[in-house]
């Protein structure tokens, strides 16, 4: 996308009189107003309290709300005149909003702040969501490892529940993980910091003048750090509230996420290959943790998808899968349930033949996606069986292992990502 279809002319008049900054947050938003005026408010106060010296901007960049969010977000201005009532703030805190052209969505918000950042040429970045829980003690935890210390990339770590994030710690992560050698736990992440340096190689690279640059461009983000020699830390930043989508949402949720996983795949193959099963990244301020509270999930009904699926949409998958990978999933399909376990070599091998398909297109990409879908389920039904008694300890050494296959099967992808299955 051209930047100057990004910086309209109001935009670009209120970036001029802003003028270059130290650090620039930016806060993606559509409708947004239940929540963002909680998180701008959380961003202002980290600002005051632990960069009350530097120069600093609020930017949102808002898909077209019709709600009061952009108003919401330009009520955290602090100028030169207030300061008097913010004793703390030595500066003026410049809070913008900008409406970006396109559909909504967080990808075309992240390459409109890139844009800006251009301009104003911050030391640090971060970019956090109109729906986070975010504290103000949580903006030094990303912010300063950049601006102090001067990594160029910090991704989140969360308190969560066994059962949530199943999406990331069943495929994005320990795909990631097994290709890229680094342990990102949250390589898809919605609030994060990046060094200035890394935001202008970023806004130079070709994808966004692609499509699908704007689906998934925060996991090209992270990909691209990784691949690209920056370097990289992790901040524990709380709970995270938000729940994996429900059955109902699930093919939006692959398409949100292992759609642009896949595509990343082809625009950043991994640098150099390795035996790595993932190097540690530095975590501040604590480690993910795992909580253990009772939950109530439909283990039968996944299961039931997943049987479903695999006889539904057999001629679709015989035109993504092995034929030995293909036989396996059928004769799982056979299985009673109380027998039914998605075994982790047998799932590598499916995530791998649909990145592989996919790579070569063999048939619409998001019918691809899509057809992952009920064998997805299928795996969960088993991950969640697995670790219905387990703890902390336990669930971790299950991703573990899981990461374990994947890196394993590495020359596998490469046989299948260059020949034929």
């Amino acid at each position: 996308m051209p930047e100057e279809s990004v910086l309209t002319d109001d935009f670009l008049r209120e970036l001029m009189n802003v003028g270059e900054v130290d650090i620039l947050v930016g806060v993606p938003t559509y409708n947004s107003a239940a929540t963002v005026g909680q998180v701008v408010q959380a961003i202002r106060g980290g600002l005051l309290k632990y960069f009350p010296r530097e120069r600093a901007v609020i930017i949102n960049a808002d898909g077209g709300s019709r709600d009061d969010t952009q108003e919401l977000v330009r009520a955290a201005s602090i100028s030169d005149m207030q300061n008097a009532a913010h004793p703390q703030a030595l500066r003026t805190l410049h809070s913008i909003s900008t409406h970006y052209q396109g559909e909504p969505g967080s990808s075309r918000a992240l390459y409109t702040m890139l844009a800006a950042a251009d301009l104003l040429h911050p030391a640090a970045c971060a970019i956090i969501a109109a729906d986070s829980t975010i504290e103000p003690d949580g903006i030094p935890r990303l912010l300063q490892p950049v601006y102090h210390d001067k990594l160029d990339l910090i991704t989140p770590v969360y308190r969560r529940h066994k059962f949530d994030g199943l999406l990331i710690r069943n495929l994005i992560y320990p795909v990631i993980r097994a290709l890229y050698s680094k342990c990102v736990r949250e390589p898809y992440a919605s609030e994060f910091a990046f060094s200035g340096r890394l935001g202008t190689y970023l806004f130079g690279c070709d994808v966004w003048s692609e499509d699908l640059g704007f689906a998934g461009s925060e996991l090209f983000l992270t990909v691209a750090a990784i691949n690209d020699g920056f370097r990289l830390a992790q901040a524990f930043l709380g709970s995270k509230n938000t729940l994996d989508h429900g059955p109902a949402d699930l093919v939006r949720a692959m398409r949100d996420t292992v759609g642009p996983l896949f595509w990343t795949l082809e625009h950043k193959p991994p640098a150099r290959p390795t035996e790595s099963n993932g190097d540690f990244v530095l975590t501040i301020g604590g480690n993910a943790e795992i909580t253990l509270e009772p939950r109530r999930i439909n283990r039968k009904r996944l299961y039931q998808m997943f049987v479903d699926g695999v006889v539904e949409l057999e001629p679709i998958l015989k035109s993504i899968l092995s034929a030995g990978t293909l036989v396996e999933l059928k004769q799982l399909a056979a299985i009673s349930e109380s027998d039914f376990c998605y075994s982790d070599d047998l799932w590598v091998k499916t995530v791998y033949e649909f990145a592989a398909s996919y790579h070569k297109a063999v048939i619409s990409r998001d019918h691809i996606i899509q057809a992952l879908a009920p064998l997805y389920r299928g795996k969960i039904h088993t991950f969640l069986g697995e670790n219905r008694d387990s703890g902390s300890e336990q669930v971790e050494q299950h991703v573990d292992a899981l990461c374990l296959t994947f890196t394993r099967f590495k020359p596998y992808l490469g046989e299948l990502w260059n020949g034929r299955k």
